[in-house]
């Protein structure tokens, strides 16, 4: 069988993991990681076992690239989860998962977080009536995500809603309105994280 064909990102590749950050195809039959239940390539070679810490690096380097954020945001996420309440590893879940550009795309506004980013960035999400620019806004129980109501805007995000219709997380709700908008019920928990992540090793791994 060849080799894999289409757009698929460099973690999956190597991985066979899908992190979604190919907007719609990942979840169709045309992503290529669907296409082939074998690791990429045209000679299967034996990969050797990963070592402990490669394990834990490993799984830090999928949650960046999954969510977009870069080493030093990362750690400033970590640092906040160490002096918040609970469990460290569920709260650095619950930041990422917050992001206003995470937000964006688990709601079917845009179809990657890329495009939920940039969306973001051109100032076509409001929170609470207000415009937000800044990606890594965290959004708060109570808030109102709302597309801008202007043409732009709307042809962006109903565009993307029609494409693919994505589920809805539950600690979000999302209306039906012409204008498309969604409240933040809660916070996000440990079961609304959409990626299979071992947060336990990327907490051993960044307390060291």
């Amino acid at each position: 069988m060849g080799r894999i064909t289409g757009p698929v990102c460099r973690l999956c590749r190597r991985d066979g993991l899908k992190l979604f950050l190919k907007g719609s195809r990942c979840d169709t039959p045309k992503c290529a990681l669907e296409r082939r239940a074998t690791p990429p390539g045209m000679v299967q070679k034996r990969r050797s076992k990963a070592t402990d810490y490669g394990l834990r690096l490993r799984e830090k380097q999928k949650v960046k690239h999954y969510y977009g954020v870069l080493e030093r945001q990362f750690r400033t996420y970590f640092a906040r989860a160490v002096r918040g309440k609970g469990n460290t590893g569920e709260t650095l879940m619950s930041l990422l998962e917050r992001r206003l550009d995470n937000v964006v795309h688990r709601l079917g506004f845009a179809m990657s977080r890329a495009a939920a980013r940039q969306m973001v960035m051109h100032g076509h999400i409001t929170i609470n009536g207000r415009r937000v620019d800044v990606p890594s806004y965290l959004v708060k129980a109570g808030d109102l995500v709302r597309v801008k109501n202007r043409k732009k805007s709307l042809q962006l995000v109903h565009g993307a809603l029609a494409e693919f219709r994505r589920d809805v997380p539950d600690f979000l709700s999302r209306g039906d309105g012409a204008v498309p908008e969604a409240r933040v019920d809660r916070l996000p928990a440990a079961e609304d994280v959409s990626i299979p992540v071992q947060a336990n090793l990327i907490i051993e791994l960044c307390s060291k």
